[in-house]
């Protein structure tokens, strides 16, 4: 059968489905027809109340954990939830301040990319996740240091001041006259340009003749460019806070699941992946449940948005993970927000 959308249902069963969903998003508990009948939302009795949810739990919309409890969301009802139904709540003034001043702090863009992670695990009270930015740093200053006869230590210097050690297999026959002479053509050729710039114009001139190297430094450099320029996705790319959230009280019934989600957040890569199915989005994406492979065992949801620098190129996703009873309603505008004044700090 497929699934129901939003214009299948009566007004009636709309409104209660709404109140059910909201009520068991804000308690975590199923919400059952006596609760909604004495809240005094619906003019119904709770007889009447009991048929309508009935309804909505053979649609798929709604399902009871055991006989006698109230009904909560399946995935597919808080799917329709979401698309249909729900009523962001834009962040507070307050927020928003807290949110800039926190992001705009002094320090390298690693310290407002941590700040932003745990900020976001602080206000959703899951774990919050930002993807480093696929973007290399322009470099500034390269320096080769003999470890041994057969090694030595490329040391990066970034134009940020942001420092990164690479270990170089350099063969025999090297002299550090020949390390000097290699660093310092590196250096000349960096001048403002990131790894992979560089190093094709290295390899450009080097295959053209045009290169005053010597035998030695040149046969380095040749071997170096490589490993210089590695693909940045072999490197963390992922910064997770607040995982501890994520073991709350409903979390002691339910333990297997939340090792499971335990245990997704540790295969970093595969989490990356996934936020980068976000990356052309327009706004945050909300992935519930069983909708990605990754999360399906753990009933897990992400809520994930883009960040772009100051010439809207995306250059990373952030985002929450946590049990499907999410706030969606807050974290969605609250991930948006981040997302705007982090691109706008690392420019």
């Amino acid at each position: 059968m497929a699934s129901p959308t939003i214009t299948d249902l009566t007004d009636r069963a709309r409104d209660i489905f709404r109140l059910v969903v909201e009520d068991y998003l804000a308690s975590g508990q199923p919400v059952g027809s006596k609760a909604l009948a004495q809240s005094g939302a619906v003019n119904l009795s709770p007889a009447s109340i009991r048929s309508v949810l009935s309804e909505l739990e053979i649609l798929g919309l709604l399902a009871a954990p055991h006989t006698s409890a109230g009904r909560m969301p399946t995935e597919s009802g808080l799917r329709m939830f979401v698309d249909g139904i729900m009523q962001v709540a834009e962040p507070t003034a307050e927020e928003r301040a807290t949110i800039e001043r926190k992001l705009s702090a002094p320090g390298p863009i690693e310290s407002a990319l941590e700040k932003t992670s745990a900020m976001l695990s602080e206000i959703s009270g899951a774990a919050g996740m930002v993807m480093v930015p696929r973007r290399e740093p322009r470099l500034a200053q390269m320096r080769l240091v003999a470890l041994d006869e057969r090694r030595a230590l490329a040391v990066l210097v970034g134009e940020d001041g942001g420092i990164e050690n690479r270990v170089l297999d350099i063969g025999d026959g090297l002299s550090p006259a020949d390390l000097v002479e290699a660093g310092n053509y590196v250096t000349a050729q960096l001048a403002g340009r990131t790894l992979a710039e560089a190093a094709r114009a290295m390899q450009a001139e080097i295959a053209s003749g045009r290169s005053a190297l010597g035998e030695a430094a040149r046969h380095l450099v040749e071997a170096g460019i490589a490993t210089w320029s590695e693909d940045a996705a072999r490197r963390p790319v992922l910064i997770v806070r607040g995982a501890s959230n994520l073991l709350d009280e409903s979390a002691l019934t339910d333990i297997e699941r939340v090792r499971s989600l335990i245990d997704d957040l540790e295969n970093k890569q595969s989490v990356a992946e996934l936020l980068e199915s976000a990356r052309e989005a327009e706004s945050a994406r909300i992935f519930i449940g069983a909708e990605n492979r990754l999360f399906a065992l753990s009933g897990s949801s992400v809520i994930a948005s883009p960040y772009r620098d100051r010439e809207g190129r995306v250059v990373g996703v952030l985002g929450v993970i946590g049990p499907t009873r999410l706030n969606y309603a807050r974290v969605v505008p609250i991930v948006d927000f981040t997302a705007r004044s982090l691109g706008r700090i690392i420019g």
